[in-house]
This record gives structure tokens, sequence and C-alpha cells, in this order.
């Protein structure tokens, strides 16, 4: 009873760091949500609008995940291993940052985004952002394995299809765009959208090792 009492003082005062990854996660889901409204809208100042929106998201996300390491320096005990909660919130923050970039890149390179590569790339960031945040969720208590589980396998499964949509829009852009401009920036835009799902993959296998360890 006396070791329970002794360990309490040793305990965060809250699930801080769960409530800031969880924030984090949320905002990303939002951003691949809008990242999809951008490619589906056809006029150039309403994507800007919608990409001043994602825009503020990562700014909230950076100051989130400056939150995180904080609070690393300010708590003795933390809910897994320092160096995990780093890797994760470092995984997140890459997440946002080339969600980001591929929606500013959009307009700064003035491209119709109505391309059905760039379409289906986005569809595939938003549903890897939300398997993500259902994963960050669950992480809290750990109780319910089988969804972290299968939101893992849906995020790897994502980024193989992304792999292939990158190789299969590559291939018709460089057989029928005949401006050589143009090629160059579809081809960069698809290659920070296919990086959105490799940052999944990575906040994933972090996630995977979580669990291995403390599940």
């Amino acid at each position: 009873m006396a070791t329970n009492s002794f360990l309490k003082i040793f305990m965060p005062k809250n699930k801080v760091f769960f409530e800031l990854f969880e924030k984090v996660a949320d905002n990303v889901a939002k951003m691949g949500v809008i990242l999809k409204d951008i490619v589906a809208e056809p006029d150039f100042d309403k994507r800007a609008s919608l990409i001043s929106q994602v825009e503020d998201l990562e700014h909230a996300n950076d100051e989130l995940t400056h939150s995180v390491f904080t609070e690393l320096g300010r708590n003795f005990i933390t809910p897994f291993d320092r160096e995990d909660i780093h890797l994760l919130a470092t995984a997140l923050d890459d997440v946002a940052d080339y969600i980001y970039a591929s929606a500013k890149k959009i307009n700064f390179y003035r491209v119709n985004p109505n391309d059905i590569g760039m379409q289906k790339m986005a569809e595939l960031i938003e549903q890897g952002a939300n398997h993500v945040r259902t994963a960050v969720v669950e992480l809290r208590d750990m109780k319910n394995m089988r969804n972290i589980t299968e939101a893992l396998v849906k995020i790897n499964s994502i980024e193989n299809q992304a792999d292939d949509i990158f190789d299969m829009s590559i291939e018709r852009l460089f057989a029928t765009e005949p401006d050589a401009k143009e090629v160059i920036k579809k081809r960069e835009i698809y290659q920070v959208m296919e990086i959105v799902t490799d940052k999944c993959e990575d906040a994933s296998n972090v996630i995977e090792s979580i669990i291995i360890k403390y599940a």
C-alpha cells in the first residue's frame, strides 16, 4: 500500500502526453480531409482559402509538438519510453508538414489538380491520416488492440497503394504531357504526396513498437 502511494508521487498529474498526441492526430486527420477538398476544387482562390486552413492546422501542430517536447523535460515518469514519445511526436509532425507542403505546391505551381492521380493520392492520404488518428487515440489505454492493429495494417496497405499510384501517374505524365514545365511541377507534387503516406507509415511503425513493448 505504501509502495502504491510512493509511486503516485512520480506519476504525471494528468494524461498530458495522450492529450497532446490526440490533438495532433486529430489535426492531421482534418488536414487530410481538407487536402482532398483542395484537389477537388477547380477555383484557385477557393483552393487558397482551403490551403490557409491547412496552414493554420500545421502551425497549431508545431506548437503542440513543441509542448510534447517541453513536457518531456518536465515529467520524470512518462507513459512510455521518452525516445518513443519523441519519435512519435516527430513522425506526426512530419505527416502534417508534408500534407501542408502538398497543398501549398498545388497553388504555388498553379497546377490544375483535376488529375486522377492527384485525386487518388489525396484519397489515400485522407484515409491514412484517419487511421493514424485511430491508432493514436487507442494508445491511451491500449484496451482495444484489434483497432490499433487493423489501423496499422491499413496504413501499410495505403502506403503500398500510394507507391503504385505514384508509378502509374508518373508513367502517364511522361506519356501524355507535352509541356516539360508541367511535367516537372506535377512530378514534384506527386512526390510530396507520396511522402505523406511514407510518413504515415513511419508513425505506424513507432506505434507498433510502442504496443509491442507495453501492450
